[in-house]
Order: structure tokens, then sequence, then C-alpha cells
């Protein structure tokens, strides 16, 4: 069997979980398959790797454009597959051409879903309306849908009743342990001024509105003194959402010690020594299909404090790995909760009960534990070659 991959994001451009989901995915099949890749822009030198710029022509368009022009590029490279499977919407529009140009299956992974993001209007203006037609057209056309979590999957028959629920999966994202586990780095802590003798909560992840950084720092201002807080934060969406973290951090910079930001990319054997040195990993998303973060953060040891939404509490077992904190939200796809104010305090009385906990190294190990077993890539690999499968007979 040949598989095609198309994804926006893989080694060495990734910003985000899909991409580090598509990028351990194809390195546990190619031991049981044929898999190619098409990715945006140049991917690491590797057999049965292709990558594809944005064409010249659209250098100065939407961004939607721009992606619609790349995908263009990928389709007449996917003949011979026996399936393509195409992640995320920017990768969809070539997935569903390849489909029909080539008579072949498709299979989406659904890392994320436009209605539930409508903050993009921000950043791409009407080029949403164009990610959102090609995304709906694409599950509408697929033989099969892989939805991360169940909480992505109900998401999904939400946003898309349209939609055969037979076709939505539930295939987990999963977590390479022998990468991700604990990591001691003296040095690394002291060339970003973290004391190791203090307790200290950690957020990682790119900044945009659906990672709920403002909610977190907003709440890291009830934190004890004693408590550092890091910040691994980068790639801001847009220059609002910037702009506003900008001024809560220097907020609580002016009042407190120990506030950390690291805006650049850290590779991921820093990410992972930061993971360990801190005490709790803040996860304050108001929308995640999975949260595979989480799953890094618990693999080295981290207890995981984070928004109950989305599939995270399918990752975070409440009271054994972390604890989870509860959010109204609205029905209008923004995530955005009923009660800000609440949901903040809340989050703030939840992380300074965890960081009192006596339990915290047991809650670590538990989570180690659970992220080994649990949520490896070999199994997801299994349940996606079912998948497969499935989609070809039909």
């Amino acid at each position: 069997m040949r598989v095609d991959f198309v994804t926006k994001e893989y080694p060495p451009n990734i910003y985000g979980g899909a991409g580090v989901h598509v990028a351990e995915l194809v390195r546990v099949l190619r031991g049981r398959i044929d898999v190619n890749v098409h990715a945006f822009g140049t991917p690491v030198a590797e057999s049965g790797t292709y990558g594809y710029e944005t064409p010249a022509s659209l250098a100065t368009s939407n961004g939607s454009l721009q992606t619609l022009g790349t995908d263009l590029e990928i389709v007449e490279r996917l003949a011979g597959s026996d399936l393509v499977h195409s992640h995320t919407w920017y990768a969809n529009f070539a997935g569903q051409l390849g489909s029909l140009l080539h008579s072949i299956p498709h299979v989406i992974t659904a890392h994320s879903l436009e209605p539930l993001r409508p903050w993009k209007r921000e950043q791409l203006g009407g080029g949403y309306e164009i990610s959102s037609f090609i995304e709906r057209s694409a599950y509408e056309q697929a033989e099969r849908i892989i939805a991360v979590s169940a909480g992505m999957r109900s998401d999904i028959l939400r946003a898309y009743p349209q939609l055969d629920p037979n076709k939505v999966e539930v295939v987990h994202n999963g977590i390479d342990s022998t990468k991700w586990q604990p990591v001691e780095d003296p040095e690394l802590l002291e060339k970003h001024g973290i004391d190791s003798t203090r307790r200290s909560v950690i957020f990682v992840g790119r900044i945009t509105r659906q990672k709920g950084l403002p909610y977190f720092l907003r709440a890291a201002s009830q934190l004890p003194e004693d408590v550092q807080i890091i910040l691994a934060a980068g790639a801001p969406d847009t220059p609002e959402i910037k702009s506003e973290v900008e001024l809560l951090v220097q907020q609580l910079q002016a009042t407190r010690s120990g506030v950390v930001w690291i805006p650049e990319h850290l590779p991921q054997q820093q990410l992972a020594a930061l993971l360990t040195a801190s005490d709790a990993f803040i996860c304050p998303s108001i929308y995640e299909p999975l949260g595979i973060v989480n799953l890094e953060a618990m693999a080295c040891g981290a207890p995981v404090i984070a928004t109950a939404t989305g599939g995270i509490p399918e990752v975070v077992d409440h009271g054994k790995t972390g604890w989870l904190v509860p959010i109204e939200q609205r029905m209008d796809g923004s995530g955005t909760p009923l009660d800000p104010e609440k949901f903040i305090d809340d989050f703030a009385s939840i992380m300074i009960e965890a960081l009192d906990s006596t339990n915290l190294s047991a809650f670590g190990e538990a989570g180690r534990i659970r992220a080994k077993e649990q949520f490896s890539w070999d199994t997801i690999a299994t349940r996606t070659l079912e998948v497969y499968d499935r989609a070809i007979t039909g």
C-alpha cells in the first residue's frame, strides 16, 4: 500500500501539534507501508518527502490563496497512490482534488475546525471564508475523517451535521516517550534566569486566541509571589494579540519577580528540560481538540493544570495526573468563557491548590506512565492503518 500525506507542517517547518502528529505518524508508518510526504515549504531532506513553495505569482496574495496555489502544485504528484491523507484545511484542498483526479480515497485527520476558530478572521480577513469553504467541501467528500479525540468527533458532527457519523472515527494523538522524558539542564535554566530553588509554572504554545494565554496571565497575578511564571510562547497570530500579551507580561513583571518570557522557538530537548524543571504545566486553552502539548508535559513528568474543554479531559486524568479547570463557553464557535472573570479566578484557585499539594511528584509520575502506556505512536499507527483499510474497501 502507498499512502501520500499532504501537510502544511513537516520538519523543520513545525509550529504546532499537527506537524508533530504528522512527523511521528509518518516515522512509524514507514516501517509498515510505503509513505510519501508532500509538505509546504522546504522539508527535511529524506527519501519520499517533497517540499512545495508558494507560487511566485501569489507571493503578495491573501494567505488563503497562497495555500490553494501550493495545493495545486501538489495534486499532480499524488498519481500512483492508493490513498491520500491530508492534515488541516491547508492540505484538504490538495487531498480532495487528488482524490477526484486520481480516483483514490481521501482520509482527513481533523486537528482543528474552522467553524470553531472564528478569531481567524483577524488573521485572514475574507480568506477565512475561503478556508471554511475548503474545509467543509473536503469533509463532505472524504471517505473517512479521523478525529484526534472523542470531543473532537462531537465537534465535527456538530459543525457539519450533514456528515455520516459512521465515517468519523477517533484515533488519538500520540507521544514519543523516548524523546519526551525528564531532562535535567541547569545551564539552560541559568541562561534564561530561572531559579531552580523556586516553584514554577510553565506555559508552552503559540500566541493565539485558542491557547488562552491572556486568561492565564491574568490568573497568574493571583499566584503566591514565590512562584515563577515561565512562558515559552511565540509566533503570535496577529499584532493585536501580540500587543495584548506584551502588556499583560509587562504588568506581571512590574509587580513580581520571576516572570520569564522566551519568545523564540526552542529545540525539543530544551523544551523537555523546561517542562522537567517546572512544578506544573499550564494549558488554559479555550479550544483544544486533544492537546498534544499536554502529553509532552506529562511524558516529562510535569503535572498538568488545564481547561476542561475539547479533548483535554481524555488526556488529563483529573485528580490523578493533573487538574481540570471547569469552563462554561459560548456556543458561537469562539469558545469564549461565558464569565471570563470566573474562569480566571477558577484557574488561579486551582493553580494555587495544585502548587500547595503534597502529591505533585506522584501526579507527575502517574502522568508519565499514562502518556507512555496509552498514547504510543505504535498503537496510533495500527489504528490509522485500520482506518485506511476501511476507506479503501468502502
